[in-house]
């Protein structure tokens, strides 16, 4: 079962990743079409979106750590 599950994990990474390369040059090329504050806009909307996953992990790392800590006691 456990073999099964990582080879559909794999089938399916490998089929995102083309999706995924072909996002990066869409947003290549619009920042190399546009002005400088475009590629700024850009930039910084990435960095919005990147922030809120590093927050929910942290979060939830946060609640995990506190839950053993009070079930060790």
């Amino acid at each position: 079962m456990l073999k099964r599950y990582k080879i559909v994990s794999i089938i399916c990474v490998l089929l995102a990743s083309e999706t995924i390369k072909a996002q990066c040059a869409m947003c290549k090329a619009v920042v190399e079409g546009g002005d400088v504050s475009m590629a700024e806009g850009v930039n910084s909307g990435i960095t919005y979106l990147m922030v809120f996953p590093y927050i929910l992990i942290g979060t939830l790392l946060y609640f995990l750590y506190r839950y053993k800590k009070r079930v060790k006691n």
